[in-house]
């Protein structure tokens, strides 16, 4: 049985090579982007995690991975301050600059760089902090990003140049770093930020601050850092849904890539099959035969798939420079829907040759 499908394959290695491709790009679909897509997410993650803060303190509906409002009084760090076991509360503001960076969006924090720094062990590896309102600080994958460093200058808020004065390590939050009144000043937002990063003290725990903080300041939102950091399809709704209509659309291109190379397969070897069933192969050999031939094209797929995934993920991680993070769950999604759409594909094919009357068939031939 095994010799007669790969012979099967062999007699038609175009056709064959074909379907092969189909179910490898269902593969490159699903391995790939899902990759890419959660690379990028947990990499944003993970600069979020590099908060030292236990807990941050906003307004209800502020508090998005993609906020750009500045609806928090700074007043509010004075009287976090007062709280006890708060040891430290510094203010930041985040805006997302539509129409710049490589995908269209530039995220920008606003913060007192010396209260933030010593806050989230942070420090800069060269040049200082801004001082000016035309003045930023950029992390070592935007010196690469945009080609400049301390003593260059990147535009933000459209065509303005703002001068690059320092490089900080580690990555936290956006990429670009001003300073607070700088940017309070381009979006007319004085005296006010996004959120406020609560240190607390080492002998309180986060769950305790942030109750006396809830009584004493209510009707605010209190986070705990903690929760903040979670996988990246519980924050991004949108990306599960992205995901699951990728891996949709990849087990359709296997299906119907194998459906048709295994239709026309039938359609030329009617002669073949007669001869099978009149010698007395039975529909469930002819069946079994076809499914078989499908199979292999399945794993053929899957494997071509695998491999131009890691070869196009290595080439893209290093001329873009775009964190991939491949995990294991897709990973067998995709070897399911190479698979499973193969079998599936060859099933009507299959059927439609099994039903064949051989005495029709050999007299038309």
């Amino acid at each position: 049985m095994f010799e007669l499908v790969l012979a099967n394959l062999r007699t038609r290695p175009f056709r064959t090579l074909i379907s092969v491709v189909g179910v490898a790009l269902g593969v490159v679909l699903v391995i790939l982007f899902t990759g890419l897509a959660r690379g990028m997410s947990n990499d944003m993650t993970r600069r979020a995690s590099n908060w030292k803060a236990e807990i941050v303190f906003t307004r209800p509906g502020a508090m998005d991975i993609a906020s750009s409002s500045a609806n928090v009084s700074t007043k509010y760090v004075d009287r976090l301050l007062e709280i006890p076991g708060v040891k430290a509360a510094v203010p930041m503001l985040r805006y997302f600059a539509a129409g710049q960076g490589r995908f269209g969006l530039k995220q920008i924090d606003g913060v007192n760089w010396d209260d933030f720094a010593r806050m989230n062990e942070m420090q800069l590896l060269r040049g200082r902090a801004p001082i000016a309102d035309n003045e930023v600080i950029i992390d070592e994958r935007e010196v690469i990003e945009s080609k400049t460093d301390v003593g260059g200058a990147i535009t933000v808020f459209g065509n303005k140049p703002y001068q690059v004065v320092g490089v900080f390590a580690p990555p936290s939050g956006a990429r670009t770093k001003m300073s607070l009144a700088a940017i309070q000043e381009v979006l007319q937002a004085t005296g006010k930020c996004t959120y406020i990063l609560v240190k607390i003290s080492g002998n309180e725990t986060a769950e305790t601050v942030a109750a006396r903080i809830n009584e004493a300041l209510p009707g605010n939102k209190i986070n705990l850092t903690q929760d903040l950091i979670v996988d990246a399809e519980q924050r991004f709704p949108a990306l599960k849904t992205f995901l699951r209509t990728l891996v949709g659309l990849g087990a359709f291109v296997s299906i119907i890539f194998v459906l048709l190379s295994m239709y026309t397969t039938v359609t030329e070897r009617r002669r073949e099959i007669g001869i099978l069933k009149s010698l007395g192969a039975s529909k469930m050999f002819i069946v079994g035969t076809i499914e078989r031939e499908a199979l292999m094209i399945g794993i053929l797929g899957t494997i071509l798939g695998f491999a131009v995934s890691l070869v196009a993920a290595f080439l893209i991680q290093r001329t873009f420079d775009l964190a991939f993070e491949f995990s294991w769950n897709w990973v067998w999604t995709a070897v399911a829907i190479a698979i499973g759409g193969s079998l599936t594909g060859a099933l009507y094919p299959a059927w439609r040759a099994s039903s064949l009357d051989p005495v029709t068939v050999l007299t038309n031939e």
